[in-house]
């Protein structure tokens, strides 16, 4: 669904942090967010986010999101 198999670019960003709260879905520190990467795809995004979730295992605190930057690129889009 990449670029390289011709398919349209459905942009995801995955990050994450630790939060402050369990309970609130406020960072505790912006400047230490974990950037992980934009992807082409939500397969893509989801295999790097199971990564950085699972390595992070120990720190209840510590969240990582994937967001559907193309939802927000175009909102009128339906996947």
């Amino acid at each position: 669904m990449s670029e390289e198999t011709g398919g349209k670019q459905l942009l995801h960003l995955v990050f994450g942090g630790e939060l402050k709260d369990l309970g609130e879905m406020q960072f505790r520190n912006l400047k230490e967010l974990d950037i992980v990467g934009i992807f082409p795809d939500y397969q893509s995004a989801l295999t790097a986010w199971r990564g950085k979730a699972q390595s992070t295992v120990d720190n209840a605190h510590m969240r990582y999101f994937i967001v559907h930057m193309h939802r927000l690129l175009d909102p009128t889009h339906k996947d």
